[in-house]
């Protein structure tokens, strides 16, 4: 009995500290037995219906299950709205996509006075047998490569430079841009589907297993994915040109996608990300319960089982990794003198941006447009000058 009244206090205690949401009073539920989380953690991520949006709230259930502890999803229709919850502590961590890697190098929505280059740390990635961003058309439209998109009206998502950007990298593929096709202003991801079903517009883009799709693939107008063959090696190399961080990839998993799969490129979708200064504990153990549960959960949602430990492809990340992270991943026999040295490489670019922006800052012109002109023509040169990657021309 003296065991079960201690055990009370100790959730007592720990919502107490949790009326902040301060990761810095994270407290264990039951030291002997769960892992150091507090009894809310909170995510943002895709808006509600999508993959990445269930995979969270797949994840959440394994954390109320077996520790009593509450995920709260915070859905956020750009990504702007995603990072700005996590950087003004409303979140933890945020389950988004590329939109980290723009915040990181201060870029498009993130190049404002009120960002800047932001030190996000990486905590887990999915690479799921579907695709974190490709190219869907409505099949009435008799779209079949990426070629027969010119002069197509293609979706544009307000305040998402991560989704534009992605078409725009897939468009270099076919030698398209923007300005080859029809844009037609959405107001988030999913008001990006409805348009076409709706007949607003031809073509989006989103992940292969995007539950909306299904909306598309039902309606009149049918679902048709584009293929991007691997073997043009010009074509493949424009897309990462752009976006270096997507590689090529056969997507199995998908509506309409048959068995052998489609060619196609992908990146880390979700990509699990919180800020540097996130709690030490909280970063690894939930980290922790992310692999030890993976079975768990892997089935409970669309592109949930690219969570596996093994598909985290440390040495390709953008984005350092959160040391806690690290220190797990190091236990368990999985961080490769490859991955050390891809982080120390992502910690120096962190490291240039961040002294680029303190030293641009203290002359910046108050205009808020010829502050953001400014800081990218000041980014773009520090990093040239340390023989860094740019990203120059997909901004």
């Amino acid at each position: 009995m003296t065991r079960v009244r201690g055990y009370f206090r100790s959730l007592n205690t720990v919502l107490l500290a949790l009326l902040g949401l301060s990761a810095a009073h994270v407290i264990p539920l039951h030291a002997a037995e769960n892992p150091g989380l507090p009894r809310t953690i909170a995510w943002s991520a895709y808006p509600t219906g999508t993959g990445g949006y269930s995979q969270a709230v797949a994840i959440g259930s394994i954390l109320r299950r077996e520790y009593g502890v509450n995920l709260r999803v915070i859905p956020g229709r750009n990504d702007v709205s995603r990072l700005a919850t996590l950087l003004a502590g409303r979140v933890h961590f945020s389950a988004g996509g590329s939109e980290a890697v723009y915040a990181q190098e201060g870029v498009l929505n993130f190049a404002a006075r009120t960002w800047g280059p932001q030190p996000l740390r990486a905590l887990m990635s999915n690479y799921s047998d579907s695709c974190s961003f490709t190219v869907a058309t409505a099949a009435d439209a008799n779209i079949r490569s990426i070629e027969d998109v010119r002069g197509k009206r293609v979706t544009w998502v307000q305040g998402s430079p991560s989704l534009n950007n992605a078409l725009a990298a897939l468009l270099a593929y076919g030698n398209l841009t923007w300005n080859d096709v029809e844009r037609v202003e959405v107001g988030g991801y999913n008001a990006s589907i409805e348009a076409v079903i709706n007949n607003r517009a031809d073509v989006v883009g989103g992940a292969c297993n995007s539950p909306p799709f299904l909306r598309l693939e039902a309606s009149p107008r049918g679902l048709h994915f584009i293929s991007f063959p691997h073997d043009n090696t010009e074509a493949v190399q424009r897309t990462r040109s752009l976006l270096p961080w997507y590689v090529t990839h056969i997507a199995t998993e998908g509506p309409t996608i048959p068995p052998e799969g489609i060619e196609v490129f992908t990146s880390a979708y979700p990509l699990l990300v919180g800020m540097d200064s996130a709690d030490d504990t909280l970063v690894y153990n939930m980290v922790k319960v992310m692999h030890e549960h993976f079975n768990e959960y892997k089935d409970a949602a669309p592109g949930a089982g690219g969570w596996l430990i093994s598909r985290q492809k440390f040495e390709s990340a953008f984005i350092p990794y959160h040391p806690a992270a690290i220190r797990y991943f190091r236990e368990i026999g999985v961080w490769t003198d490859a991955a050390e040295a891809t982080q120390q490489a992502n910690l120096y670019r962190q490291q240039v941006l961040h002294e680029a922006w303190l030293a641009y800052r203290e002359h910046a012109p108050e205009d808020p447009r010829e502050f953001s002109a400014g800081w990218l023509k000041a980014r773009e040169q520090a990093l040239a000058e340390k023989g860094l990657l740019t990203l120059a021309e997909n901004i």
